[in-house]
């Protein structure tokens, strides 16, 4: 189910959210209401899959338990493996046989296995706490929590990445306390903020993204069309992802429940480090806590900080796509991590501006390698964008672009929004619900675009 479509908005939230207060006496039921909840909106798309997510979190469960009763961390480490067997499986497995293949001079066929809705995330959630488990950092919950803590369907298709601890504790809290009314419209306002840049403004610049890249696996792109493409990916990309953070979030608030923060302005980064600690919040910090600070991270001298960086963006960049161009655009950022970090140590500060400007270059280069289908269409892109292909053209839907860049670096992120509301404001109401309207009727003349990460 798409958080922007119509039935979402109109039917199942208000439902659910009736029935969830209605419960609220509860807490298993509120518990189980949300549960099911959460395995109808994952079901939505295809109700096969819904048997995947169920098992790895009972199988999950059932070694963490076994390991409290045993004191065996191989039940942990099993756990652990089952969890990236069925990740490596689902995700990889296609991308490996073809590797193979082409390494090895066989043909050997593709298994071509659908790739189930949020895999990536679900697996994270659940290898975190057994890795906690291991570190003497986590409990043993109760079935019920534990299964929500992963199932809660604001967040389960395409994050935010919420560990145990963050999430399992304000289960059992009355989603009725002080500051109820208050949670629900700035919940209800931050989906509208997401709501709003999904549709008015990401869909839109995919439609000059799209044909623009795949023209350009195809031959080279004049100067103008070049930088539409880019630029237009550039702004897409943020305002998709971070539009369905704060769908998520805010529907997430609608139950009393606080999501942790994923995106916080990451176009206004002056350094690529600060762009890690504002893009993708949950995944960066995954990373850093779970491979990089184990890996050695920087206690250990400066080769072995370069060694766990570039092995940990590489991984980075494989988790977002099963393909070499995403391993390469890993190593790109960790290059850019190593080369920022030993700038930092020689304690002369670019001024704001040019930091600024490098740093979006760089990651705007970055999102070339992301974008495209091949390292070769990847090339033609960035010699295009040096007038490669002829210095004509014009840029196409300028005001678009400049809309998105506006709205990318000055709208406040969902946990700023959250954090700055402490007292009603009736024109944000107004102007949430004026912004849902006008989505919730842009909407219905076409069926809802899928997210990017929406299959992932």
């Amino acid at each position: 189910m798409l958080f922007q479509s119509q039935f979402y908005v109109l039917v199942f939230l208000p439902t659910v959210a009736a029935l969830y207060y209605a419960v609220a006496n509860s807490i298993s039921g509120r518990q189980w209401l949300l549960i099911a909840a959460s395995l109808i909106f994952y079901g939505w798309w295809d109700v096969r899959f819904v048997v995947l997510p169920v098992a790895q979190i009972a199988a999950t469960w059932l070694v963490a338990l076994a390991h409290e009763r045993t004191a065996k961390r191989e039940f942990l480490l099993a756990g652990v493996i089952l969890n990236l067997v069925s990740l490596g499986t689902f995700k990889y497995l296609d991308f490996l046989v073809v590797t193979f293949d082409s390494l090895s001079g066989f043909a050997l066929p593709p298994p071509s296995i659908v790739l189930p809705i949020g895999i990536s995330f679900f697996s994270f959630q659940l290898i975190s706490y057994l890795i906690d488990r291991m570190r003497g950092d986590a409990p043993i919950y109760a079935f019920r929590p534990f299964a929500l803590f992963v199932l809660l369907y604001p967040h389960l298709i395409a994050g935010p990445i919420v560990r145990h601890n963050e999430l399992i504790s304000q289960f059992a809290l009355d989603p009725r306390r002080q500051g109820m009314w208050q949670r629900i419209g700035i919940g209800l306002i931050i989906f509208s903020v997401g709501f709003s840049k999904k549709v008015l403004l990401a869909d839109k610049l995919a439609t000059i993204a799209d044909p623009l890249f795949a023209q350009a696996a195809l031959h080279l792109l004049n100067l103008a069309d070049a930088w539409s493409a880019v630029l237009a990916f550039t702004f897409q990309l943020f305002l998709d992802f971070s539009a369905y953070t704060e769908m998520a979030i805010g529907s997430a608030l609608v139950f009393g429940i606080i999501l942790p923060e994923n995106f916080r302005r990451p176009y206004l980064a002056t350094n690529i480090r600060d762009f890690w600690r504002r893009w993708h919040i949950t995944l960066s910090t995954f990373f850093r806590d779970y491979l990089y600070i184990p890996l050695g991270g920087s206690r250990l001298g400066p080769w072995r900080y370069v060694f766990a960086t570039m092995i940990t963006m590489a991984l980075c960049g494989l988790w977002h796509g099963a393909g070499w161009t995403y391993v390469v655009w890993g190593l790109w950022h960790g290059l850019g991590l190593v080369v920022c970090r030993s700038w930092q140590q020689l304690k002369r500060p670019l001024p704001t501006f040019v930091g600024w400007a490098i740093t979006f270059a760089f990651v705007v280069a970055g999102w070339v390698l992301f974008r495209s289908s091949s390292f070769g269409a990847a090339g033609t892109v960035l010699a295009s964008l040096v007038g490669a292909g002829g210095v004509g053209g014009t840029v196409q839907s300028v005001k678009l672009i400049m809309a998105a860049a506006l709205v990318s670096a000055l709208v406040p992120s969902a946990h700023e929004i959250k954090d700055g509301m402490s007292r009603p404001r009736p024109a944000f109401a107004a102007c949430g619900a004026v912004l849902a309207v006008y989505c919730l009727l842009e909407v219905g003349e076409g069926a809802p675009v899928n997210f990017i990460y929406f299959q992932f």
